[in-house]
């Protein structure tokens, strides 16, 4: 455990938060979320692909396996439903508590066409979902769903309540409104927030997908949480995660690629990021860091 300070705020950090079930080891750890009770979901491209821990780490339970091929993106809402994206098998899927699937969109194993092939490993054309999708979030103003379409696709999906598609948006490029790996999705009062990977930055948008803003000087941003402070959590794959004010100041950065390292408080390849209600962070590694880092705020 370290003591390290982000911006104001004080953190002690601890890789080795949580004991995972006999002879398991993290691998490539996709994404993490919390439930209302700071129970904390690990997301995996593992045998065991959802692992869920209470918030001083212990072990409780595991599901999944059944369900879920690629673990990618999750989100749970406030009645703590939850949300998965399955890259490969391109789906997402509305899932109860107990693991019982309730909506799926997408259909497994069908991906759109946008040019993508094995001989041509290039988006050349927007299209419907899905093609490798990324990140999953629920609309507060309309209860629907924004689906991020982004390793073969650049796009971003609103779906209905229901799971209809009501519309997309985003074009292949570096232009306003385009993507270059469209990695994560949120709304926040009344404006979606879309991690553009491989474009180095946050696009911001009306309701109706329009650009209001884009903010450069990111390192390749993975995934985007928002909390109830409105303070933006930003991981990104190159050693670090930022916090940023919603006009798009940044309040405080870990970690970057002169700082990386596996020890507490430093990161390789932070791919996932959430927050629970006490304000403590939860860091999700992919390739290289194959690990969960909880980051305990101070005053908790």
């Amino acid at each position: 455990m370290k003591e390290i300070n982000i911006g104001p705020y004080q953190y002690i950090a601890d890789d080795n938060w949580a004991t995972g079930p006999d002879n398991f080891t993290w691998g490539e750890t996709a994404s993490v979320a919390t439930d209302s009770q700071d129970n904390v979901y690990v997301y995996s491209r593992t045998d065991r692909p959802l692992m869920i821990f209470d918030s001083e780490g212990n072990y409780l339970r595991t599901w999944g396996k059944e369900i879920v091929n690629d673990a990618h993106g999750i989100y749970i809402d406030e009645r703590d439903t939850l949300y998965l994206v399955d890259r490969e098998d391109q789906v997402a899927l509305k899932v109860a508590n107990n693991g019982e699937v309730l909506l799926q969109m997408g259909i497994r194993g069908q991906p759109s066409d946008t040019g993508y092939t094995s001989e041509n490993k290039t988006v050349l054309r927007a299209s419907g979902p899905f093609h490798h999708p990324t990140d999953i979030a629920v609309s507060k103003s309309s209860g629907g769903f924004y689906i991020s379409d982004g390793y073969r696709n650049a796009r971003i999906h609103k779906f209905d309540s229901l799971g209809n598609l009501e519309f997309s948006w985003g074009n292949p490029g570096n232009g306003p409104g385009e993507f270059n790996l469209p990695h994560s999705v949120w709304e926040h009062k009344d404006k979606i927030y879309v991690a553009d990977r491989q474009n180095h930055r946050l696009q911001i948008f009306n309701l109706k997908g329009q650009v209001v803003d884009i903010w450069n000087d990111f390192l390749q941003p993975c995934k985007i949480y928002i909390d109830s402070n409105d303070i933006i959590y930003v991981a990104e794959l190159q050693s670090r995660i930022s916090l940023v004010a919603l006009d798009g100041t940044i309040i405080g950065r870990l970690g970057g690629p002169n700082q990386e390292g596996k020890e507490p408080g430093k990161f390789l390849s932070p791919h996932g990021i959430w927050v629970d209600t006490t304000g403590s962070i939860y860091v999700t590694e992919v390739l290289q860091g194959k690990r969960i880092q909880k980051l305990t705020h101070k005053s908790s």
